[in-house]
């Protein structure tokens, strides 16, 4: 009998779900978004998405993986409401879930997912790095070259730059084990490895992979298994990173034909209408009324991001940026840490209430740091906001409330210790280690 029908989206996504489904025989029928069976289960055209033989929908994302050794998911799982962000990462996220449950339909208990339990949560937390921060600043990256986004030499640097970030824990890890986790090939491997499909074939050539030879060295393992091979041994990696694309040319204005100068010039002898008083412009953002801060904030984000943080960034921040007439310093703490779960999930939430901030990107710099262990974890933060009030600042986002704001004075020790702590998230906090975290910048 048919395990049932898995309808995916673009090739970089799907690559993982059929190398999986061919290697491991599973009867599942990889659907197209054309079928009329699918266009009836899923009229809002969202991929991926799965139907079981008893007509059970499934389009939810990766937190029904805990689930999945649960009678309600071996029996399917009945869920009618589809996924409505259109985030590339939510739709990755649902891939890795729908892998792992026909996975799981084989074997639930099958080494791809992880032998114990802590090897089943590193395999979830490499997933989730991999479809929430990785493929999302790489889509970032590679969408322009592609010509399905227009180049912006800042928004493309800024992404190539986070990439950096998520490889050097990549090459952190694989400097000791063959794999992300431990020596056995799991799914993080297969789905992360997939993810650089784009990165290798468009701007990661010869001179970035012989400076990363542990995750080049991993990703050739990795595609050389029967789970990627099939679509990577005919992949031509790029020798230099591709030129970054042109703008189109604007094209000019045909010139004013000569019959229209007279309706012109008959149009300029008519009288001017009075004139209506300007309007004042409301200002764009609250904040927009301070001015301009007698240090640009993008110099201190740029020290922050290039240099090392307590010999070279702290020091500039406090001898040369730090002002207390236009700045102001905020403790930022969750107030329902006692409701948090998992740390990659805790770290989650951060990035959603960080790019919920973004319009206040001007006016606002900090991190957050997720600290302890799961089920047992907080998130808090230093912040540094233009003015003397964090209100104008936070309340773009609409979780702001969910946080308490503490004013800090730095010419105390433990204040100014606090900060630099949580800017350079090298020591633990309240008594536990620092396991993850995020900047706003």
């Amino acid at each position: 009998m048919s395990l049932g029908t898995l309808y995916a989206g673009e090739a970089s996504r799907v690559i993982p779900v059929r190398g999986i489904v061919k290697v491991l025989d599973l009867d599942v029928k990889l659907g197209e978004r054309a079928d009329e069976e699918y266009k009836a289960n899923f009229p809002l055209g969202k991929v991926p998405a799965f139907v079981g033989p008893k007509g059970y929908k499934l389009t939810e994302v990766i937190a029904i993986l805990y689930y999945r050794d649960y009678p309600c998911l071996k029996n399917y799982v009945e869920i009618t409401n589809l996924i409505h962000s259109p985030t590339i990462g939510v739709l990755i996220s649902l891939e890795i879930l729908l892998t792992c449950l026909v996975i799981s339909l084989k074997d639930e208990n099958h080494p791809l997912l992880g032998k114990t339990l802590e090897d089943r949560a590193q395999v979830l937390k490499w997933v989730s790095l991999g479809s929430s921060e990785f493929m999302v600043q790489a889509t970032t990256a590679f969408k322009p070259f592609l010509g399905k986004a227009p180049y912006n030499k800042k928004v493309v640097d800024d992404a190539l730059g986070a990439l950096e970030k998520i490889v050097s824990t990549l090459d952190a890890r694989l400097e000791h084990y063959t794999f992300l986790v431990g020596e056995r090939l799991t799914i993080a491997d297969i789905f992360f490895a997939a993810m650089f499909y784009r990165p290798f074939t468009i701007f990661y050539g010869d001179e970035w992979r012989s400076k990363h030879p542990y995750v080049t060295r991993w990703w050739k393992t990795v595609t050389a298994t029967e789970y990627l091979n099939w679509f990577f041994k005919d992949v031509k990696l790029t020798a230099q990173p591709l030129e970054a694309p042109k703008p189109a040319k604007k094209e000019k204005a045909p010139k004013a034909a000569k019959a229209e100068a007279a309706p012109k010039a008959a149009a300029a002898a008519a009288p001017k209408p009075a004139e209506e008083p300007a309007q004042e412009k409301k200002p764009k953002h609250p904040l927009e009324a301070l001015g301009k801060s007698s240090l640009p904030l993008d110099e201190w984000k740029r020290k922050y991001s290039n240099e090392d943080t307590r010999t070279g960034a702290l020091p500039y921040f406090w001898n040369e940026f730090w002002n207390p007439e236009e700045w102001s310093l905020w403790r930022v703490a969750y107030k329902y840490n006692d409701e948090l779960t998992l740390t990659f999930m805790s770290n989650n939430l951060v990035g959603g209430f960080f790019n919920r901030l973004s319009a206040s990107t001007k006016y606002l710099f900090g991190s957050a740091v997720v600290y302890g262990e799961n089920n047992n974890n907080g998130i808090v933060g230093a912040f540094l906001v233009r003015g003397q009030d964090a209100v104008p600042a936070f309340d773009v986002a609409p979780d702001w409330e969910s946080y308490s704001f503490t004013k800090l004075d730095p010419s105390k020790p433990e204040d100014k210790e606090f900060i630099e702590n949580m800017w350079a998230w090298d020591k633990p906090y309240n008594g536990q280690e620092i396991v993850d975290g995020k900047v706003f910048k």
